[in-house]
């Protein structure tokens, strides 16, 4: 962490230099970018060097202590380091805080997007359950929820869902819940009590402002067709449902939940946005062509980050190890005891990335 804030304390020393010449002050434009860039740093910087003028601090109070001949100055120099070592113990907290809060993503709201995977009807009715889960948890959380659009199985179940969540902190809470869920249970259609395998992929992405991300509407081919599934008579009889394709990437979003065309394409155009945003982020990083793919897999049982096992009553997170012998509790939208532990795991190795 401290070599990390010491790059950036240069950076900001190169930035103030830079903008102190005369040909940086003569170009407004480059004066203005500088400007911003350091009143950026400039919080964190300051810290930094309060945490390092308390160190020294520290360092000149244990030479007293080692030097003094004076056992009542030696004393007074051992008080004085412990009030000096909370200080800066305290200054650490916030400058890890302050990192942290670096790679966070503000977001005002973000989309869930739950699709059943390996395992057919019983993978769609665990999708609805997860759906059930994550808005008992905002409900909990007091954040506010919209079904963007759905496709229902036979049974009930859910071989596709969109949901968004309108809430600041809702996509770096919820970040984590991104890949493959398997479940082990006996599925209703089992005659036989056998328990079976299945997966559920989950996608969470932060919406973008519409100032962020502009699409061309000459990009888009929009396409309206009759609603299908639950909805009454209404959404079988009118051309209310829309598919929007982005043409440049193939990108595709159908939504047919409201009775209103313009209501849908609405709803499709800001899942849209979010897919797209979250696309080019990911080929900026260098990473595979869509983030979805990393976060979610393919949907086959192997590629799992957490399993929810029925027979057993239990839940575990493979990426840190945590078992929770309280499956209900968890369905029931109980998901602080592995949203925190999640959200501590993952700084933590932030932390040492800085």
């Amino acid at each position: 962490m401290f070599e990390r804030l010491t790059e950036i304390e240069a950076k900001y020393n190169e930035i103030e230099d830079r903008m102190s010449k005369q040909e940086t002050i003569a170009d407004f434009d480059l004066y203005k970018k500088l400007a911003k860039e350091r009143t950026e740093l400039k919080d964190i910087v300051d810290l930094y060097r309060e945490w390092k003028k308390k160190q020294e601090e520290i360092d000149k109070a244990f030479e007293l202590v080692e030097s003094d001949q004076d056992d009542e100055m030696r004393a007074l120099a051992r008080d004085e380091i412990a009030i000096l070592t909370q200080d800066k113990e305290e200054i650490e907290i916030q400058l890890k805080e302050k990192l942290l809060n670096k790679q966070a993503r503000h977001a005002n709201s973000m989309f869930l997007e739950i699709r059943a995977g390996t395992g057919g009807e019983e993978a769609a009715l665990f999708a609805h359950d997860l759906l059930t889960m994550y808005m008992k948890y905002a409900e909990k959380m007091r954040w506010k929820t919209e079904l963007m659009s759905a496709s229902t199985s036979d049974l009930g179940g859910l071989k596709e869902v969109v949901l968004v969540v309108e809430a600041k902190d809702a996509y770096n809470k919820l970040k984590y819940e991104s890949g493959v869920h398997r479940v082990q249970r006996v599925p209703v259609t089992e005659a036989q009590g056998r328990i079976h395998t299945s997966a559920v992929t989950v996608a969470v992405l932060p919406e973008p402002e519409e100032r962020e991300l502009h699409i061309n509407p000459e990009d888009l081919r929009i396409d309206v067709f009759r609603s299908s599934g639950p909805g009454g008579q209404h959404v079988n009889t009118t051309d209310s449902a829309v598919r929007i394709t982005h043409i440049p990437t193939g990108l595709v979003v159908t939504c047919q939940d409201e009775k209103s065309q313009h209501k849908n394409k609405a709803k499709a155009i800001r899942v849209l946005r979010a897919r797209l945003q979250e696309k080019m982020e990911s080929e900026q990083e260098h990473e595979i062509s869509e983030e979805r793919k990393k976060q979610v897999g393919t949907g086959d049982r192997s590629e799992r980050i957490r399993t929810y096992n029925f027979p057993q009553g239990r839940v575990s997170d493979h990426r840190i190890g945590l078992t929770l012998y309280k499956l209900q509790e968890v369905l029931n939208g109980d998901l602080e005891d592995i949203v925190n532990p999640l959200i501590a795991h993952f700084q933590a190795e932030a932390l040492k990335k800085e």
